[in-house]
């Protein structure tokens, strides 16, 4: 499932677990409506995974949703993961200090193949 809008686009991935969801483009003012309505229309699930490794800016607006979005989970007993920012976002949670109340993880990269087993590791 996804909404797009003319600069973003996010995408909704639901597990058992975790709802992920994936956003891409540019959050401001003019479409932070398609990630709010995004992170509202998010099942309920013990923990809420937002992929910020494609968005190229987060304005303060995009910082009201994610906080707004905290709370609602919070508030119904789950957490909001943020992950994998661009190093500009991460200046932007680092800056309103909400990498302080949300979790900022990295995903960590695929292990490296032994030598000699390239066909095995692709």
């Amino acid at each position: 499932m996804g909404q797009r809008g003319d600069r973003l686009h996010v995408q909704l991935s639901v597990g058992d677990d975790v709802v992920g969801v994936r956003v891409v483009g540019e959050v401001d003012v003019a479409s932070v409506g398609v990630l709010r309505a995004a992170l509202w229309a998010a099942p309920a699930r013990p923990v809420l995974r937002v992929d910020l490794s494609g968005v190229r800016l987060l304005s303060a607006a995009g910082v009201r949703a994610l906080v707004a979005a905290h709370l609602r989970v919070r508030a119904r007993g789950g957490e909001l993961v943020l992950a994998d920012p661009d190093p500009v976002v991460t200046r932007v949670l680092r800056a309103t200090g909400l990498h302080r109340v949300v979790p900022v993880v990295r995903s960590l990269p695929a292990p490296p193949c032994p030598r000699g087993e390239l066909v095995a590791c692709a």
